[in-house]
């Protein structure tokens, strides 16, 4: 029987007859696993970029709006009217056990005024534990205190990006600013925290006590009125206990009838995320399918290859029959052949699907992760295309009469 490693230099022997035929029968292979492991790696970047930017947001986060209600005999949709208070948010934190913190919202966009500068931003009234619910730490100064909540104290915590347009250089603690020409002075600067799962800047954004918006800002149509709750769950496990406890706790203080519509929407932020992830998954599996396509191609061309090759070497399978091959030698000696045009291929389709990956994150922007695995199953499935369509050449090959192989021109 042929020594594998002979039959290796054979192999490689007989392809570099022809480099550029066999440069050519390697291409679909190439690109086949070039395009895998291109598409799994942007897929994968992907994934993990949304998966950041959601926890860049908070942990066993539950978001609590104003929901579906009928007014007038029209459905309003979530958000469209106000029927929340901060009350709720606190009865929230105090009577259902899932949950561990909670902070109420109201805000609205205004212009932000230093100096001759000025910079249109979101201005947000909210308590500070919607800094320990998100999970963002202040960077310099302090957060407003509960003597500053109560007193609807003028005071302001700045996001990065309102600090580097007003300010730039120039350290904001202490200095005043104006919103609505009314002064505020700065007591804190968030860390930096990035943009959100919409693409939004997080870092975009001024935050006062939750009562000096309702009151010195902004004013409320209703007393204590608020735009919406951001709940923590205690954990990732309890998420579902505490979106049932809210809904039973807000329905009885709305006084909700059984038929009736509730005018609040308790919102599973994790559900998003995995929602984005599933179809990111379906997405790129599609993608890895289409490619997967040009693997199959690639080893049609093999086998079309080594079948030309076959009929143009028949003389020379005759001579080593002659002197004593057997049909398992010729068969083989073409079966390497055919792995070793498709590893060549898978190889070198590695290398460029990897450069073309980085190509794209550092052009883009988008993040490409790749995976070992993910490139030795691309080889091996390589491999595995030149063995099944490089059997059948192989196996004509073996099969042919040395006389007549000899006899053929």
């Amino acid at each position: 029987m042929l020594n594998p490693l002979d039959g290796g230099k054979i192999a490689i022997g007989a392809l570099r007859v022809n480099v550029l035929r066999s440069l050519l029968t390697m291409l679909g292979i190439m690109i086949g696993v070039g395009a895998v492991i291109v598409m799994v790696a942007i897929g994968a970047g992907a994934r993990d970029m949304i998966g950041v930017q959601i926890r860049s947001i908070g942990s066993n986060l539950i978001l609590v709006i104003p929901g579906a209600t009928v007014t007038g005999g029209a459905r309003l949709g979530s958000g469209s009217v106000h029927t929340l208070k901060s009350t709720d948010a606190e009865a929230i934190a105090k009577e259902c056990p899932a949950v561990k913190l909670t902070a109420p919202i109201w805000g609205d966009v205004n212009q932000v005024v230093y100096g001759n500068r000025n910079w249109r931003t979101r201005i947000t009234g909210t308590t500070e534990d919607n800094f320990l619910i998100r999970e963002w730490p202040i960077r310099r100064g302090r957060m407003f205190t509960p003597e500053e909540q109560k007193r609807a104290a003028k005071v302001a915590v700045l996001g990065l990006t309102v600090v580097e347009n007003l300010f730039g250089d120039t350290d904001p603690l202490g200095k005043m600013i104006r919103m609505k020409s009314v002064p505020f002075t700065v007591v804190g600067v968030l860390d930096r925290k990035g943009q959100s799962p919409r693409g939004d800047d997080q870092d975009d954004a001024v935050f006062v006590p939750l009562k000096t918006s309702q009151y010195r800002l902004f004013g409320t149509p209703f007393p204590d009125e608020i735009q919406a709750i951001m709940v923590q769950a205690k954990d990732v496990s309890l998420i579902p206990d505490a979106q049932k406890q809210i809904d039973e706790l807000l329905t009885r203080r709305h006084k909700i009838g059984r038929h009736q519509e509730k005018d609040f929407t308790v919102r599973n932020l994790t559900e998003i995320l995995e929602t984005a992830q599933k179809s990111l998954n379906i997405m790129t599996t599609l993608l890895g399918a289409i490619a997967a396509i040009s693997l199959l191609v690639g080893g049609i061309g093999i086998m079309n290859i080594m079948l030309v090759s076959v009929t143009e070497r028949t003389r020379e399978i005759g001579i080593r029959m002659a002197v004593g091959a057997r049909s398992g030698d010729i068969l083989s000696q073409f079966l390497i052949e055919g792995v070793v045009l498709s590893i060549t291929g898978g190889l070198i389709g590695t290398a460029l699907g990897i450069l073309a990956a980085f190509a794209f994150a550092r052009t883009s922007g988008w993040p490409a992760l790749i995976d070992p695995g993910t490139v030795l199953i691309a080889i091996l499935f390589s491999a595995a295309v030149g063995v099944f369509f490089g059997f059948y050449p192989a196996f004509k090959a073996s099969r042919l009469h040395p006389i007549e192989a000899l006899r053929h021109e």
